[in-house]
């Protein structure tokens, strides 16, 4: 078996462009996929890995036209209906956002996911639907033949809809917006996604993320799950102003983190002055070990980084943006 992988992927070396990197990938990929067919069991553990990967296949085709352009993923409610004040809230700022050359993605279904495809438009909306045999279906606003792609998997669904966004708006909402909340804080938490901000959307009489805020504190934090600090992820917003604000905010000089080694890089669009560098390391001390804060290039800032500590991340962030 191993003689036929390795035939098939010497022909692909010759007659495709695909780079060495690529070659590997796909040599463990085929690899695992042989191992679970031979295993003496289930054909159904197969079938999931088979669909997992289509699902995820045919997210990322979709996806990949709009890699360039910066993307809100919006959760709530699908009972949401159209008299509901929540449904002209996730109206308008699908609206808002298209209008600054953002693209939605929603799960396509009805409420929240409908009323923001609503707004933002068929051509700024990208659909992640779930198959369900009740409640869920596309709904008018999303263009259903070059805009959508349908998920038996709900796991492989956050996947698709987490990935490429950089950005994410949450209604109140169930059992599946609730998962999809803590899905995106975990993912944040551990650095499993690009830093981003998390608006949670609510009218300013309601009362939902308040009391979700209530439960996280008292239980969560109070019994010492995580740190009060951690909750610097999210920001509970009652206006579209103040939502569309936070996004704007997080993005006015952070551009992009990525990790090289035992350093990491922030990208920024204005140059800092010493003073400011030295100002992130009385915020947040640990980076500033070894090397300390370096200014790699007019808008690069490197400093120590163990692949941990993504709050504190989102705390030198923060700082960034109060630059002027």
């Amino acid at each position: 078996m191993d003689e036929l992988i390795e035939g098939f992927l010497e022909e692909l070396r010759r007659d495709s462009p695909l780079t060495d990197e690529r070659i590997e990938v796909l040599r463990a990929l085929l690899v695992r996929f042989v191992e679970l067919a031979m295993i003496d069991g289930d054909l159904s553990d197969l079938k999931v890995a088979v669909n997992t990967l289509n699902e995820l296949t045919e997210a990322s085709t979709l996806f990949a036209q709009w890699r360039d352009v910066p993307k809100l993923a919006i959760f709530g409610s699908a009972r949401t209906e159209m008299e509901n004040s929540l449904y002209e809230m996730a109206r308008q700022l699908g609206a808002a956002m298209a209008e600054r050359g953002w693209m939605i993605i929603s799960g396509a279904g009805p409420g929240i996911m409908e009323a923001s495809a609503k707004g933002a438009g068929r051509e700024h909306t990208l659909g992640v639907n779930i198959e369900l045999p009740f409640e869920q279906f596309s709904n008018p606003y999303i263009d259903a033949e070059s805009m959508l792609v349908a998920m038996q998997y709900f796991f492989t669904r956050k996947v698709a809809m987490t990935r490429p966004s950089n950005a994410f708006a949450i209604f109140p909402g169930g059992l599946g917006t609730m998962d999809e909340t803590f899905e995106v804080l975990t993912l944040l938490h551990t650095g499993k996604t690009s830093p981003a901000p998390v608006v949670l959307l609510d009218t300013a009489e309601g009362n939902f993320w308040r009391q979700w805020m209530t439960f996280v504190e008292s239980a969560i934090i109070a019994d010492g799950y995580i740190d009060e600090h951690d909750m610097c992820l999210v920001r509970i917003c009652t206006s579209i102003e103040e939502a569309v604000a936070e996004i704007d905010h997080f993005f006015s000089n952070y551009v992009r983190f990525d990790v090289r080694g035992d350093r990491g890089f922030i990208k920024v669009r204005r140059r800092p002055t010493e003073a400011q560098l030295a100002e992130l390391a009385r915020v947040v001390p640990r980076f500033a070990q070894r090397l300390g804060y370096v200014l790699e290039d007019d808008t690069t800032i490197s400093f120590a980084f163990d692949g941990r500590n993504y709050v504190n991340l989102r705390l030198l962030i923060n700082e960034i943006n109060e630059w002027r």
